[in-house]
């Protein structure tokens, strides 16, 4: 089970993003206040082309947040905002702001950049900016720059703003590290509590809750399902002849060959000890015959063995649907009772039984 495919590491992705949005959401919203309050000191200090230009970057943020209240698509709700941020840091730096202090708005951006995207692509977009300063302080002859800036404020800015940009890259990649190793050892425990440890089968636990999401799936759309109890014959005589480990060896070699014949979309677990558990989406109860039979004589056929000792190993199973019981309980009462008949009826098969070839040709006729 790859991390990606852990049920557990998704719910923890979508957590993030959720929160992650909702702090871009609050951020917007502060955006806007800061902008519209510096906007309007600008303008009653008669600096009115800035305050316009820092009323003209709230459209574009109230309407990322409009969009992102209306469609909840995160990643556009992060790359309209890193863009206007970008714009706006851009303006900053290339018009001086009030009193050439708008390069200091600079120091927000390390943080916020690295919040909103992975260490690469933020170090990439950060190498950007840095070249954007560059360009601003060594040519202020170009068009679209308006400000000046000493030789001291150049330096003491790109020494603070770099060891800022370092620092939040060091904490991001240890959050980022502590937190995959969190999720590797969440990951760990949750496979553990789904897992038989002996055979890597399914465990009761897991088993059962699959059935009753099954059940929920039958109950909406319709959708048969069936299962199969499986004992394995006399396997009290292996241990006692062969030893515990024997024992252990034949069921592992045993839910080898089980995986070997299901389908992907079937699910085995133990059930306990040496009763095992199939559980059968989307099968009625002829294929789920037709399949416990195939897997019998599978297991009558192969070959088990430890240290060199071969092992008899043969197995019972009780079939049941779920179009023969009214829940999940009833279903695996049916099942057990099933395994009973085919114990009771000498071993090595399964109830109900499934007429092979041989018995209609050995059958006599009318």
């Amino acid at each position: 089970m790859t991390r990606d495919s852990s049920s557990g590491y998704q719910a923890t992705r979508e957590r993030e993003d959720a929160q992650v949005s909702r702090v871009l959401t609050w951020l917007s919203l502060a955006a806007v206040l800061c902008l519209f309050g510096i906007g309007s000191k600008a303008w009653y200090s008669d600096h009115s082309h800035h305050a316009l230009t820092l009323w003209a970057f709230i459209f574009p943020v109230l309407v990322n947040m409009i969009w992102f209240a209306r469609t909840g698509n995160r990643d556009v709700q992060k790359t309209v905002l890193l863009i206007v941020v970008s714009a706006l840091f851009t303006y900053l730096i290339a018009s001086g702001g009030e009193s050439n202090t708008g390069p200091l708005w600079f120091y927000v951006f390390p943080p916020l950049l690295f919040f909103l995207t992975n260490l690469k692509t933020g170090t990439m977009i950060l190498l950007l900016v840095y070249l954007v300063a560059v360009i601003v302080f060594q040519y202020p002859s170009l068009p679209f720059v308006l400000a000046e800036y000493s030789s001291d404020f150049k330096i003491r800015f790109f020494v603070t703003l770099t060891f800022e940009s370092i620092f939040c890259f060091v904490l991001e990649a240890s959050r980022l590290k502590a937190r995959n190793e969190l999720l590797d050892l969440a990951q760990t425990h949750e496979h553990a509590s789904k897992t038989d440890e002996l055979t890597g089968l399914s465990n009761r636990r897991d088993i059962l809750n699959r059935l009753s999401e099954e059940f929920s799936r039958y109950q909406r759309s319709g959708h048969h399902f069936s299962t199969v109890l499986i004992d394995l014959d006399l396997f009290k005589n292996i241990n006692d002849q062969y030893g515990h480990s024997a024992g252990d060896e034949a069921l592992k070699q045993f839910a080898k060959l089980v995986q070997s014949v299901i389908r992907q979309t079937d699910v085995a677990a133990r059930w306990g000890g040496e009763e095992f558990l199939l559980l059968l989406p989307d099968t009625s109860l002829i294929p789920a015959l037709t399949l416990a039979e195939r897997l019998r004589s599978e297991v009558a056929r192969n070959h088990f063995s430890f240290h060199g000792q071969s092992l008899p190993v043969t197995m019972s199973a009780g079939v049941c649907s779920i179009a023969q019981a009214d829940s999940i309980d009833t279903m695996l009462k049916q099942a057990d009772m099933q395994l009973y008949s085919a114990k009771a009826a000498g071993r090595n098969r399964i109830a109900p039984r499934v007429r092979s070839n041989t018995d209609t040709q050995s059958a006599p006729s009318a």
